[in-house]
């Protein structure tokens, strides 16, 4: 009984890793393309309005910070499901 738990528990865990592999993976490329597409919508903005550059940026910053802190909760959630 303890040995076929043991062995289940083994097999599934490359599954596991991979899985948070995965995990990571798509989180980080899904915050490199967000932050990308809020450095666009802000280059384009301020070209737009060169007046409110310093509204844009701030605004451009809180909004990377916000994506990269759940970024890092995500991250922090793949890595402890190993």
């Amino acid at each position: 009984m303890l040995l076929s738990v043991l062995l289940q528990a083994a097999a599934t865990a490359g599954l596991n890793q991979l899985g948070a592999a995965i995990g990571t993976a798509i989180a980080v490329i899904g915050a490199g393309l967000g932050i990308g597409k809020i450095g666009q919508s802000a280059m384009e903005a301020i070209a737009r309005q060169p007046e409110a550059a310093g509204d844009i940026r701030m605004s451009m910053i809180i909004v990377a910070a916000l994506i990269e802190g759940a970024t890092l909760f995500a991250i922090v959630v793949c890595l402890l499901a190993l």
